[in-house]
């Protein structure tokens, strides 16, 4: 029997099996667990959920004579219910990245919190629960369909403590948005941002010294990097109800088109489509990230690299699609304009590629700061056109990253 019953209702020893309201608004990651610690009921209380469902069959019932709010006796009902009440509250409406900012700060800890959560157990030896995943992947995908630009270029703002962690929240959210690109359907691209947030799973077994060391990797070193997608894999299989998509990805993600990718060096029309995909969002957030050993590259001028590996590395159809899902010239690039004035994207343009929102903020005719000011290049009789791209390292602007994002430093 499923009772819904109030927060102020719960007991140690009950069997929580929903929270009634948004991923976002209570304070766990996952949502079906025995309650052992008065302090979690305290925590939930203080939230702003006001239900909850409780499974009478793994867990204590409410006491004699309690009223329940409503029961069910089946699963099935409970989460149709439960989709019903997401799917009538979520706001999917395009926003200004300045809007959805916001949001997704919050996003993107909560999902940082999750995947750190995900890879102790991992570590423990414990399954992966997938199906708590799938939360944190719907509040990603709303956050993507209300404005790109904002978690993406978010996620990438990471110190070298946080790369393992919140490179799997970006991956997921370079899926995801690769695949509205490509016009996958909804069950596709869930499954696609299950496989990024899962892709690198295996690292979680591997050792802390190697993982995070700050020079070249010695070829036994990257010997035992090389076994993150089968230990992975491994460790997926473990789990219950795993999406054979994100099994796929998380094994073959480092595969390239020309074979000489691992594990199993497949190559070409032998790699999956979700593979492939996995391939391109891995490898952007990787080189746009600072790591132990190197600072990130400006993101248009990563876009150009891996125009140039395209041929053997990536599928060029699909390396064409994350262009166009991320901009050529995505949030966060440091551009040059024909007035000579230094800008930082903030926002992607609907009607073209090459007209992107910029904030000028400094002359290098004068060589000096400017008060920054917002130029929109699609807006019809703007003089402005992009000159090309700069180099952040040549300029070392200290707040490169506030400019676009308002942050004064990683939130992370």
């Amino acid at each position: 029997m499923l009772k819904r019953i109030s927060v102020q209702q719960l007991t140690v020893g009950m069997h929580l099996k929903e929270f009634c309201g948004s991923w976002m608004e209570h304070p766990f990651w996952r949502t079906s667990f025995v309650i052992t610690d008065p302090k979690d009921i305290a925590s939930i209380q203080a939230s702003s959920i006001k239900d909850v469902w409780i499974d009478c069959a793994k867990g204590l019932d409410v006491a004699p004579g309690v009223q329940a709010v409503s029961q069910l006796e089946s699963e099935a009902q409970v989460d149709a219910e439960l989709h019903l009440a997401v799917k009538t509250s979520r706001q999917v409406e395009r926003v200004p990245v300045a809007v959805e900012l916001a949001k997704a700060v919050k996003i993107c800890a909560k999902s940082k919190e999750a995947v750190t959560s995900m890879f102790n157990e991992a570590r423990m030896g414990k399954s992966v629960d997938t199906v708590a995943a799938q939360h944190l992947v719907e509040e990603i995908s709303d956050s993507i369909s209300r404005n790109p630009g904002a978690l993406i270029s978010l996620a990438r703002l990471k110190t070298a403590d946080d790369y393992t962690y919140m490179h799997s929240v970006a991956v997921c959210a370079l899926m995801i948005a690769l695949a509205k690109q490509l016009g996958l359907d909804d069950e596709q691209t869930r499954a696609a941002g299950i496989a990024g947030l899962l892709h690198d799973l295996g690292k979680a077994l591997m050792p802390m010294a190697v993982l995070n060391k700050p020079g070249k990797l010695t070829d036994a070193e990257f010997a035992i990097i090389k076994s993150h997608p089968v230990e992975g894999h491994r460790m997926l299989l473990g789990g219950s109800d795993v999406n054979p998509i994100a099994l796929d990805v998380c094994l073959h993600h480092h595969e390239k088109m020309d074979g000489s990718g691992y594990p199993e060096h497949l190559k070409g029309d032998e790699i999956s489509l979700f593979a492939k995909m996995g391939a391109v969002c891995d490898v952007y957030d990787a080189i746009t990230s600072n790591r132990p050993y190197k600072l990130g590259w400006d993101p248009a001028e990563s876009l150009r690299k891996m125009a140039e590996w395209t041929k053997g590395h990536f599928e060029p159809t699909i390396f064409q699609a994350f262009v166009k899902s991320l901009g050529i010239y995505p949030v966060g690039s440091l551009l040059r304009l024909s007035s000579g004035r230094l800008g930082i994207v903030v926002e992607q343009s609907e009607k073209s590629l090459l007209t992107p929102h910029i904030k000028v903020f400094f002359s290098t005719k004068a060589n000096a700061r400017i008060a920054p000011e917002v130029i929109d290049l699609s807006r019809p009789g703007c003089k402005e056109t992009i000159a090309g791209r700069e180099d952040p390292d040549k300029w070392k602007f200290p707040d490169i990253n506030e400019l676009w994002s308002g942050l004064q430093a990683s939130p992370w």
